[in-house]
């Protein structure tokens, strides 16, 4: 698997420090976020997950911490729209 994302290009642009961690990934895992803090020895609330949406038919990024949960209409809502 390669190392470089769009993420890491973008941080690297950016003079961001950062480190990437690898793991074993399971595409079967119930909530894979956990799976990935869990396999890295990780507080859940500090691995962060990533969530793409559509509110009103617009595409929007979430980022949350891995034991967390979006309430789509919430959602919607904050981001001026009706439906996510």
């Amino acid at each position: 698997m390669t190392r470089t994302t769009r993420a890491t290009l973008a941080l690297q642009q950016a003079g961001v420090s950062f480190t990437v961690h690898s793991y074993e990934y399971d595409p079967n895992a119930e909530r894979i976020g956990l799976q990935a803090a869990e396999a890295m020895g990780a507080d859940p609330s500090c691995v962060l997950k990533t969530l793409m949406v559509l509110v009103d038919n617009k595409p929007a990024c979430v980022i949350l911490p891995s034991d967390q949960e979006v309430n789509l209409k919430k959602l919607a809502s904050a981001l001026g729209g009706k439906a996510a």
